[in-house]
């Protein structure tokens, strides 16, 4: 809990920011709902005036911020060590601003829903200088490849304008069930995203949703399945499974869009086969690969024996 008044002088990093958006990365553990309310209260003061949720801070204000209870949710979490050390050798890239992973398979992007630890959870525990990070796109626990973490909130800032803008460039890779047809390269679909009974993110399709659009490409076919290259336009949770999926072609091993007699056939491979490939933003230099799991090309193998 903040058991007493808290002033904070404004850095560069957070030149720009809007307070609301501030606190809630500050205050973990906070409902937003609090947060808003001591704001709208004037129990937020910057350079001791009241403020609204939209203040974009500049640097050098000093912002007062009032006695708080935290949430359980903030308390320190034991992080085992083996999965920070996992997670230092997948390190692809690193800098100043921002370091990239290659996320395997089976580690959630951060904790929640169930999830206590995640990988930006253990990514603050690799050192002093992690503390702040914060993940710039999520990946699906079951989901591997690029994941760009930043490690200052000035970069983070400007990647999260470029992707606002469409100008970040993610290839996948995704092997699924079926023959592809090779004419079928661009799918365009509405998706609404919910909940399902265990809190979980389901997605499906309906007019009233967001438009999504994805670009698909034939790589390679086996007897049973179909290698595809998918570069998303838009960035939608689930996205490339939900479209795969409702065009009658799931990826193997996707438990929750697949069908379960399909993936059985795969089992031994204990994995979803979607990979993050490749991640651009050409404006801020950011250029990263993770390579192709060994796995994508056993099970295409393994797939002309059945």
């Amino acid at each position: 809990m903040l058991d007493k008044v808290k002033k904070i002088k404004i850095s560069e990093d957070f030149n720009g920011q809007r307070i609301d958006n501030f606190l809630i990365n500050l205050l973990k553990g906070i409902p937003k709902s609090k947060i808003y309310s001591i704001i709208r209260k004037g129990e937020v003061r910057v350079d001791g005036s009241r403020k609204k949720p939209s203040y974009k801070l500049v640097k050098g204000n000093e912002v007062r911020i009032p006695p708080l209870e935290f949430d359980e949710i903030d308390q320190p979490r034991f992080i085992p060590k083996n999965l920070i050390n996992l997670l230092k050798n997948k390190v692809i890239f690193e800098n100043d601003d921002y370091l990239a992973i290659e996320k395997p398979c089976g580690i959630a992007s951060h904790g929640g829903s169930g999830i206590k630890i995640g990988l930006i959870e253990a990514v603050r525990n690799f050192g002093r200088n992690y503390r702040e990070c914060k993940l710039v796109h999520r990946l699906d626990k079951d989901t591997s490849g690029c994941q760009i973490i930043s490690k200052k909130q000035q970069f983070l800032r400007k990647c999260n304008e470029e992707i606002r803008l469409g100008r970040s460039f993610k290839e996948y890779l995704a092997v699924v069930n079926g023959n592809w047809p090779e004419s079928k390269k661009r799918i365009s679909s509405s998706l609404v995203k919910t909940k399902n009974l265990k809190g979980e993110n389901f997605v499906f399709e309906n007019p009233e949703g967001k438009e999504s659009i994805s670009i698909f490409k034939v790589l390679k076919k086996s007897k049973n399945l179909s290698k595809l290259s998918c570069n998303i336009i838009t960035g939608r949770t689930h996205q490339i499974r939900v479209q795969t999926s409702s065009e009658g072609y799931s990826i193997v091993g996707d438990s929750k869009y697949g069908k379960r007699e399909l993936n059985k056939k795969y089992n031994q491979f204990q994995r979803m086969f979607l990979h993050s490939f490749k991640l651009n933003i050409p404006n801020l230099n950011v250029m990263i690969e993770a390579k192709e799991p060994e796995e994508f090309k056993k099970i295409l193998k393994f797939d002309e024996t059945l």
